[in-house]
């Protein structure tokens, strides 16, 4: 059993940045994928950014200019790194742990609210 525990996001002024970090514990795999998805209100969920164990990184073409994910202190945490954040990347921020080969495995966080406002 793989467990996720999310911390970061909040409230932000436009044009401010944000950091969130999601970290993964228990079973891990030795190869596996984490990352974020965003919901917004009455939207889909979408693809923000995923990190390969093996440090192969992808990031929503429309975001790639603004957001980073990285490995963040321990091998098994991400952090996602959102910078000059607009009103429209409002949205509930989940986490996500899964496998494609192997054993199949698909863990989603709580999410964490974040809201871009004046």
């Amino acid at each position: 059993q793989v467990q996720l525990v999310e911390s970061g996001g909040g409230l932000v002024q436009p044009g401010g940045s944000l950091r969130l970090s999601c970290a993964a514990s228990g079973d891990i795999f030795a190869k596996y994928i984490m990352g974020y998805y965003r919901q917004a209100p009455n939207k889909e969920r979408e693809l923000v950014a995923t990190l390969h164990s093996t440090g192969v990184s992808a990031i929503a073409d429309s975001l790639k200019d603004r957001f980073n994910i990285s490995r963040d202190d321990g091998k098994n945490t991400v952090a996602l790194q959102m910078n000059s954040l607009k009103p429209e990347d409002t949205a509930i921020y989940y986490c996500r742990y899964f496998t494609t080969i192997g054993r199949r495995v698909d863990i989603w966080g709580q999410g964490t609210q974040v809201t871009v406002s004046s």
